[in-house]
């Protein structure tokens, strides 16, 4: 089958949602609410009350489903700011529409794109915020920003770099204490104050992530889980893999990375002497060490077969991605293309669990590409 078939059975008329087929449903809604967030719930909900503005830190690949869906009426009263985190594994060309969007949703709210680790980019952020507060300044002399989010989402990043700004700008505040930042969802489980400028005071609150006890949209729930809010354990790699997979076929994703990478098509491979000891649990956040030239081009091969892996199975199929059975069947096939492209021995036990994970870790540090999974709303959608 030719590039141009497989791109007409990729637009077929679609017939189920990816969130109403068997794969998905199967596990049922997505609940993850330890003990520490019913606390969390309440303590931020009073902090709320007090706060003269509103972080809602989002993350950038899922702007509608990362939202903190159940402090929404409370924060609807207040100035907001919603920061799309992890703007750099966001596709470039559709965060621009999401701005708009949250921009048109209130008066009181305006949106920012951000990446917690650049200073730049934070220093927007605090310029934006700075400016919204700018109208309460003058009747009162601390205010206070408060920062909220559901888990992994970035908050703890943002926090720290906040605090390398402010260290700079007010050198003789009293010595700050970092938020601590965790590879894991649900890591800040306490509510603290930070001191980031003077005349006026003015302090940021970071939260704990929290999400609602149960996510009744399958869909969502594993949007959350593909992007990290949601501890693999709690849904299961397998299952959010091929979730995963769906995304990317039904979009026809794999049939644009034909011509992404020039170094493999030229028959160039690493021959670097410097010895590869490179391991994807390194892409991880709060694992990564500098990679040599030798791992540099070990990610890149590896990447290169997994796309070409996807790229030929979607290519060869001739089925229709939108047919239930038909992507089943698609999504096993590409588990056996992929165990081969990750070298994994084919008698492993855990041959399908090992896949998830590599290919999840894959995708969550950008390797794959950069993506936004919901789509623009209507303006009169509630945000």
């Amino acid at each position: 089958m030719g590039l141009g078939e497989a791109k007409r059975v990729v637009t077929t008329k679609k017939l189920k949602g990816l969130g109403e087929m068997a794969f998905a449903v199967g596990g049922g809604p997505v609940n993850w609410f330890p003990g520490h967030m019913a606390a969390a719930t309440r303590a931020i909900r009073d902090r709320l009350k007090l706060a003269d503005l509103v972080v809602e830190v989002r993350d950038a690949r899922i702007p509608f489903s990362s939202a903190s869906h159940h402090l929404q009426p409370q924060l609807s009263s207040k100035r907001r700011v919603v920061a799309l985190n992890k703007k750099d594994l966001a596709n470039p060309n559709i965060i621009p529409k999401w701005i708009r969007y949250f921009d048109s949703c209130s008066t009181n709210q305006d949106c920012v794109a951000i990446n917690a680790h650049s200073k730049t980019s934070v220093n927007k952020l605090l310029e934006l915020v700075e400016f919204k507060l700018r109208e309460v300044i003058s009747r009162e002399p601390t205010l206070l920003v408060l920062v909220v989010g559901v888990p992994n989402v970035g908050k703890s990043a943002l926090i720290n770099s906040i605090h390398q700004i402010a260290s700079s700008r007010f050198p003789v505040q009293e010595k700050m204490k970092r938020a601590t930042v965790g590879p894991l969802p649900g890591v800040t489980q306490d509510i603290a104050g930070y001191k980031i400028a003077h005349q006026p005071s003015i302090y940021v609150l970071d939260t704990p992530g929290v999400l609602v006890p149960s996510i009744p949209d399958i869909e969502t729930g594993l949007k959350l889980a593909l992007t990290g809010s949601v501890k693999d354990s709690v849904v299961g790699e397998e299952r959010i893999a091929q979730y995963l997979l769906a995304v990317l076929n039904t979009r026809g994703t794999p049939l644009h990375w034909k011509h992404l990478n020039n170094r493999r098509l030229e028959g160039i491979r690493y021959d670097s002497k410097e010895k590869h000891e490179y391991n994807l649990k390194d892409l991880r956040p709060k694992r990564r060490k500098p990679p040599n030239d030798s791992d540099v081009f070990y990610v890149e091969d590896l990447v290169t077969e997994v796309q070409c892996a996807l790229y030929l199975t979607l290519l060869e199929f001739t089925g229709n991605v939108e047919d239930e059975s038909d992507l089943e069947g698609l999504i096993e096939h590409q588990f056996v293309a992929l165990q081969k492209a990750f070298k994994i021995p084919h008698k492993a036990s855990e041959a399908r669990l090992m896949v998830s994970k590599k290919l999840l870790t894959l995708f969550r540090a950008g390797k794959l590409g950069p993506f936004i999974l919901d789509d623009v709303p209507d303006a009169n959608t509630v945000s």
